[in-house]
């Protein structure tokens, strides 16, 4: 039996949403891709932009509303300062088991090979410019060539 048959070569994730949890769940998952020798992309699009928006990626924040992880009422998470305390509380958290900050683990990403790229259509509707960006996006692309840089076998899209 051929034991390379379905294993995963690339890992592409589409990052579409700029909380804290969800920027660093595609950033925990490109990292673990790397270090199991796999090939790893990140597509940030829409809200996603924010974690490699150089003035905005170190104010990310967690969402507490409509969060049912929270596990509390919309209307308590929609308080005022409820959403910086729950930032900073989990920001607390991964401090203790070591996990870097976003710019860091930018650095991180980049230095391990990890491709980062912007989407096109997003940067137009928020009117950013690749001067916007941290360095080590790749380019500012469109979904066009993001489906062309996901073609071969053994790849694998996530959408967070």
């Amino acid at each position: 039996m051929n034991e390379d048959k379905g294993a995963i070569k690339k890992i592409m994730i589409i990052l579409s949403k700029g909380s804290l949890e969800n920027v660093y769940a595609a950033f925990v998952l490109a990292n673990g891709a790397r270090m199991e020798g796999i090939a790893a992309e990140i597509f940030f699009t829409f809200f996603g932009l924010e974690a490699i928006h150089k003035k905005k990626l170190e104010h990310l924040h967690v969402a507490t509303v409509g969060n049912p992880a929270m596990h509390m009422p919309t209307m308590l998470g929609g308080l005022p300062g409820m959403e910086a305390l729950a930032s900073n509380m989990m920001k607390k958290e991964m401090e203790k088991i070591d996990m870097p900050e976003i710019p860091e683990f930018l650095d991180i990403l980049t230095a391990s090979g990890v491709k980062m790229w912007a989407c096109k259509l997003a940067v137009d509707m928020f009117h950013y410019t690749r001067d916007d960006l941290y360095e080590g996006v790749e380019a500012i692309i469109t979904v066009g060539d993001f489906y062309k840089e996901s073609a071969g076998e053994g790849v694998h899209m996530l959408f967070i």
